[in-house]
Parts: C-alpha cells; structure tokens; sequence
C-alpha cells in the first residue's frame, strides 16, 4: 500500500517546545521529517526538544514569536520558508483559560482569537503561498472535543476552537487539490496548562482514561502521511467525549 514518506520534509510546529507539541515534533522526527520550533516564551523548553530531535539525526530549527501579536505571525512562515521550503505546517500552539461569560474581559476574548484563530488563518495563507507550483501540502490544526460541542465553560477558547474546526474545511475546500486540510480534535490528553481541577475529567468519557501522547502522534503522522484523498476532515481522538 503506498504511503507518503517524510524524509527530509520540513515540518513547522507552532508552540512545539513542550507538552503536545514536543511529542509531535519528535514523532515527526522519528519518521523522518526536519522540524521548525515555534516556541512563544519556553526558551529553555525549545531548546531541549531541538537537542532531542538533532539526537535523532534530524534537522531542528527554532524560531521564536509572539502569536498574539500579529506582525510577528505574519513574519513567522516567511522566516520558516527561509530555512527550507515547508511541506506541512501544523497550528498546535493556542491559550486554554477557564473562562465563562462574566468574567471575560474584551483582552481576554481578543487574546484567545487571536492565537486560536486568527494566528492558524495566516499563518496558513502564508503557507499556502510558499508552495511552489506543482508541489503538494498539509495544514494540521489541532482542535478540541468542545469544538463541535460548545458549552459554557472555557468560552472564548471554545468558541475560537469552534471557527478553527469550521476554518479546517473552508480551507480544505479553498486551497484543494493542492493541499489538505484537516484538524485533530482532542480530549483528555494532559492535565490543563492553567492548573484546572482534573477531577471528573473522565466521567462523561466513554473510553474510561486519559489518551496517551503516542496515540495522538500516531494520528497526526496518519494525516502527515497517510492519503491525499482525505482533507476536510476533523478525527475525534477524545475517547468517545464528543458524541456524550
């Protein structure tokens, strides 16, 4: 059965230096690929993922910017193409914040789509005018479960992750054939960035537990490798939580 290969192809991963991201950029690593780091302020993280990536014998490159300021978005795929040509970019970085209607502030409901939304739309324009003519591409943006099933909590993250899944197939749609667009939609992965309560996570969570980091690479290198024939879509890897 024939699938892609991703040797040698330069992959950029936004907010690449820890957590998820770190784990798709070594899995990108491991199957072949050369990786661009974005990192925002984790320094020292990004600087460990790219000594672990080099370790295995492939090309890391790190570059930094603010996605919330959006000259510097603009900027970051000019500076990655400068390095090498990208074949895929995937729109991992984004701000969790547990959030309701009361207390969020005009900053807070900017701030969350700027970096959700608003950074993944130019940031994969820019992307798509890199490709040179005749080459192919792939857009990744990683999403959430609450994406197609918003509700009241985490609200500006929510629904800028709801226009992100509703992006994925616009662009699937607007940049075909040439590139495939398809997002990621997860679930219990991490315990929360900000420090949220964990408990109950998993009640309402068919699957019974918490997903592990090599099942999440594991789809991302099925979207990176696998057929030109699937784009628009958004694969649920929540354990069931979506359809609860």
């Amino acid at each position: 059965m024939f699938k892609m290969t991703l040797d040698n192809k330069s992959i950029l991963i936004t907010g690449a230096a820890q957590r998820v991201g770190r784990a798709l950029a070594l899995a990108a690593a491991d199957a072949g690929a050369n990786l661009i780091i974005h990192y925002g302020t984790s320094q020292s993280e990004a600087l460990e993922t790219q000594a672990a990536i080099q370790a295995k014998g492939r090309q890391a490159h790190l570059l930094q910017a603010d996605l919330n300021d959006l000259d510097q978005t603009l900027q970051l795929i000019e500076r990655a193409s400068q390095i090498h040509p990208i074949y895929a970019l995937v729109n991992n970085a984004s701000i969790f914040e547990p959030l309701t209607w009361q207390d969020t502030t005009p900053q807070d409901w900017q701030r969350n789509l700027q970096v959700n939304l608003t950074a993944p739309f130019f940031l994969s324009q820019a992307f798509a005018r890199q490709i040179p003519d005749g080459e192919s591409g792939r857009i990744i943006n990683l999403l959430d479960w609450r994406a197609l099933r918003p509700a009241a909590d985490h609200l500006p993250y929510t629904i800028s992750k709801a226009a992100l899944a509703a992006l994925t197939r616009s662009l699937a749609a607007a940049l075909a054939p040439r590139i495939q667009v398809n997002g990621l939609a997860l679930g219990a992965v991490l315990p929360p960035s900000d420090g949220g309560d964990t408990q109950g996570v998993l009640k309402n969570v068919p699957a019974q537990r918490w997903a592990n980091l090599e099942e999440i690479c594991q789809a991302l290198l099925f979207l990176l490798e696998g057929p030109e024939y699937i784009t628009g879509e958004i694969i649920h890897l929540d354990g069931g939580r979506h359809i609860i």
